[in-house]
């Protein structure tokens, strides 16, 4: 019997260090996976969803009556708290090409990478229908389709198309960003030419049988192209960093230099011409800069995605202070993005329900529906905005340790 019971111990003893050892190997792996990350794309995505925060609250909180582009009414702080968003999007959606790249890399084949990115875009698509739109449109019937419905929408087509050429791939993304500017608005949009419209057109609203109507504000082509630029320019963030930063910072460059030429012509690239203003220089500039979004113009995007690889060129060495906080925000980036629209649409909700008597969507409302004591207010907007940052760094920071702890699987679609 003491023997018996020396050997069990022995064996639980043997047992114990291999489970301890399994789980130090585990916990090294996650920790040496998360070591090659690149800096810059987390950095730079956690400044572009702070940024996007402002642009919710100013909805939600701050909505104006003159359209905060209209460079004949609207201030220039209203302006630039719209326009720097402008941002936000075409990063998003192009550091999401950059990511299923590098993600790629780590695959044993193409096939597992083409089955996740279509189950993962599939969700997504769902997420925007069933939560996003639960979120942002309560008090209207209506069903969203926003940035989220084109990265999964985008996810699903190139589960296909990473099966062509890198070189064919990087000519389908050049002749859809380059051209697309070509094809007309298509006014009204019927059932015969829905297709098309989904592909390319300024919002609309689609009606659908026994279902809300779909407002369609992001249509699909123009940032299938953004996917497709940040997929193949992936391979550079294999490069060694100091080639890396070179060839971003040119790139950045030569995008607003384009930005520039086409844009002082106004010859192409955009829909909305600049124009000299009465109101003087400084709105001027502003008419220059003001440039469309729906659907994003090629000088829209020269500009947005000029910005961006500036700063991807120049973020790897942000790794104290508020750098490693953005870093925080851009490694859980849809966890962030419900979240924030939880908190502001709720605290909206609430801030309604307390100064109007009634709870009242001002993102979604017309303005004659405004509460007669409604007042826009830029400041109510700003603090809000960092209050919402603010509360949202510990959440964040929590899930980023947990996913770096954790292998399960649904982590990956969170």
């Amino acid at each position: 019997m003491p023997f018996r019971l020396d050997r069990t111990a022995h064996h639980a003893g043997t047992h114990e260090q291999a489970a301890q050892y399994h789980a130090s190997h585990q916990t090294a792996e996650r920790l040496r996976a998360n070591t090659t990350r690149v800096q810059a794309i987390d950095v730079v995505r956690g400044l572009v969803m702070v940024i996007m925060a402002l642009d919710h609250v100013r909805e939600f909180w701050n909505p104006t009556l003159m359209r905060p582009e209209d460079v004949s009414q609207a201030s220039v702080l209203l302006f630039f708290t719209r326009w720097v968003t402008h941002l936000c999007a075409p990063t998003f959606v192009f550091l999401s090409g950059i990511s299923i790249y590098l993600y790629q890399q780590k695959q044993p084949g193409r096939a597992a990478v083409g089955g996740f990115l279509f189950t993962r875009g599939l969700w997504l698509v769902v997420m925007e229908l069933a939560v996003v739109t639960f979120i942002l449109g309560w008090g209207y019937g209506l069903l969203l389709l926003e940035v989220i419905w084109v990265i999964g929408a985008g996810m699903m087509l190139l589960a296909g198309l990473i099966w062509l050429p890198r070189w064919l791939l990087a000519g389908l993304a050049a002749v859809i960003l380059m051209g697309h500017n070509l094809l007309p608005p298509i006014q009204p949009v019927t059932a015969d030419n829905v297709g098309w419209a989904m592909l390319h057109n300024t919002p609309f609203v689609l009606p659908l049988p026994g279902l809300p109507p779909v407002l369609v504000a992001y249509s699909l082509g123009p940032w299938l192209g953004v996917l497709l630029a940040g997929y193949v320019l992936g391979p550079w963030f294999k490069l060694p960093l100091p080639i890396r930063n070179q060839r971003l910072r040119w790139a950045g460059i030569g995008l607003l230099l384009l930005f520039v030429a086409l844009r002082a012509t106004n010859w192409y690239g955009d829909i909305a011409p600049w124009a000299v203003q009465p109101r003087g220089f400084v709105y001027t500039v502003l008419s220059f800069l003001n440039v469309s979004k729906y659907p994003p113009s090629l000088l829209f995007l020269s500009l947005t995605l000029g910005v961006a690889l500036v700063l991807l060129s120049s973020a790897e060495g942000m790794s104290h202070g508020i750098g490693r906080r953005l870093r925080t925000f851009g490694q859980v980036p849809f966890f962030y993005f419900l979240l924030h629209l939880l908190l502001i649409s709720s605290g909206a909700w609430l801030w309604t329900t307390w100064s109007f008597g009634k709870a009242i969507n001002l993102s979604f409302a017309a303005a004659k529906d405004y509460p007669p004591t409604y007042e826009p207010s830029l400041l109510r907007a700003y603090v809000v905005w960092v209050a919402v940052v603010v509360v949202l760094y510990v959440p964040c920071r929590w899930y980023q340790r947990f996913k770096q702890q954790h292998s399960y699987w649904w982590l990956s679609y969170l």
